[in-house]
């Protein structure tokens, strides 16, 4: 949505009072303006307290008092910029509402009597946390490092890693009143230039008043389907993940107030994938890839199919007639099911709520109580507990945590359709997901590539974590400019 220019007036008091009032001096303790006079000229700089770097404010301060009046002549802005404001992050505006959205996010703003443009000046600052290892993608070996919700410190942790002159960091602000930083991020010699549009044209129509979520926030206007469980974006907090999607093609979204680094586009491979497969040799990270695929396989099928088996005893060969409950307990086998599995997401939730001296006990005491005293009073039965504990540990093996919830959401669709239709049920409730997955798509790429659309070289890169000597090709479907790595 376009907005109208707000040129300076002519006189000096009518900018300091527009910009006071617009920033609200008064209302805000944290809001300073600074009136000073400087070279035979009235100056004023608004700041917000917190976000300024004081010791390079007081050292350009300190200069700007020594100045003499000649000093400022013929051209008072462009001495200012070019001889007496010795600092990189220098800029100038024309526009009053700009100047005061920009103070906002922590430059400083100095108006200058005569002068017929606003200087700002980027000595921010902003509370940070040191750039720790992320929990949910940590590794044996690797680099400890993780993003933060700064975005100047996000898009540094990423040049670090990629030196190359066609990286881009394209800055975009989003939302009428949260103004909130956005860098999109990509390899412009790589990058699908459509695709690359796409992205930002998307970015644009996004019109609402801020981004409280920051990132999910986001993903809900690009996503499309709102109520659609499964992630259409991947997230990232280790830098060097990010890094090799760049180099693959993708386009990263970073925005600040997030640790959290979007990658686009991702299929649904893409969140099965881990940093650990490509710290260890190849051979031993094709293992992991098959040990992680079989979980995520066993946490989406198993409980369903555990629970045919048992209703339908006839369908098990003579060799595996020992699966199925020989105690059913006093709750129906459905019911034990999804009371169970409430129950894990509720523990879940208690473990995120208790500080982590007291997770490890809390763990304890819901294994003994859920688990133990529920079986011997007769409330689940042994089997319910061993399988919804596969279960439940290939749901914990994903990598992606959305990824995770949505295939318990599956997971408990699929249970009750074959408790409802038995054999029909479970098969039926197999093909509509399969179904669901293929109509998805992300930035206009099949959810389910290379499986649907089919290609031999990208299902064998998704099946065996190839080695990196033998990888020289980018991913097809990201159409990039240079296929050869």
């Amino acid at each position: 949505m376009e907005t109208k220019q707000k040129p300076l007036y002519r006189k000096y008091s009518d900018n300091v009072a527009y910009m006071r009032d617009r920033l609200g001096v008064e209302k805000s303790f944290d809001v300073i303006q600074l009136d000073v006079e400087y070279a035979g000229r009235k100056m004023a700089l608004f700041m917000i307290d917190g976000f300024v770097k004081d010791d390079i404010l007081h050292y350009l301060m300190k200069l700007l008092s020594r100045l003499e009046p000649d000093q400022l002549d013929p051209n008072p802005l462009e001495q200012l910029l070019k001889k007496h404001l010795p600092y990189v992050e220098l800029d100038k505006v024309d526009d009053l509402d700009v100047a005061s959205d920009t103070v906002l996010a922590g430059p400083t703003a100095l108006v200058v009597e005569g002068i017929d443009k606003v200087i700002m000046i980027d000595a921010r600052t902003y509370p940070v946390r040191g750039p720790q290892e992320p929990d949910l993608e940590r590794v044996v070996r690797g680099s400890r490092d993780g993003y933060v919700e700064t975005i100047v410190f996000n898009t540094a942790l990423t040049r670090r890693r990629i030196r190359d002159r066609s990286l881009r960091m394209e800055y975009m602000s989003i939302g009428r009143r949260s103004k909130t930083d956005i860098c999109v991020c990509y390899l412009e010699d790589i990058a699908d230039p459509e695709k690359v549009k796409t992205l930002k044209d998307n970015l644009s129509k996004i019109d609402t008043d801020g981004l409280p979520m920051a990132e999910k926030t986001v993903e809900e206007f690009l996503g499309g389907r709102h109520w659609n469980p499964y992630p259409t974006i991947r997230y990232t907090e280790r830098p060097d993940t990010a890094a090799a999607h760049i180099y693959e093609g993708h386009i990263l979204l970073i925005i600040d107030g997030s640790p959290s680094v979007m990658i686009t586009p991702a299929t649904y491979w893409h969140h099965l994938q881990h940093a650990e497969e490509y710290r260890q040799k190849p051979l031993v990270g094709a293992y992991l890839r098959a040990v992680r695929f079989i979980a995520v396989i066993a946490s989406l099928f198993v409980l369903p199919l555990y629970y045919l088996f048992s209703i339908e005893p006839t369908l098990l060969p003579s060799a595996i007639e020992f699966i199925g409950p020989n105690d059913y307990g006093v709750i129906p086998l459905l019911f034990q099911f999804l009371i169970a599995e409430i129950g894990i997401d509720m523990l879940r939730m208690a473990a995120i709520h208790t500080p982590s001296a007291l997770a490890t006990a809390l763990g304890l005491v819901a294994a003994i109580l859920i688990g133990q005293v529920a079986v011997e009073v007769g409330l689940f039965s042994y089997e319910v507990v061993l399988y919804l504990s596969v279960a439940a540990i290939g749901t914990f093996a994903t990598p992606s945590y959305e990824m995770s919830l949505a295939n318990r959401l599956v997971r408990m669709f699929l249970l009750i359709v074959t408790a409802s239709f038995g054999v029909v049920g479970y098969v039926v409730g197999i093909t509509a997901w399969l179904i669901y997955l293929l109509r998805m798509d992300s930035f206009k790429v099949g959810y389910l590539w290379p499986f649907i659309p089919f290609s031999a070289k990208g299902m064998r890169d998704i099946l065996i974590r190839a080695p990196i000597p033998l990888k020289n090709r980018r991913p097809a479907f990201l159409n990039p400019q240079d296929p050869d790595r």
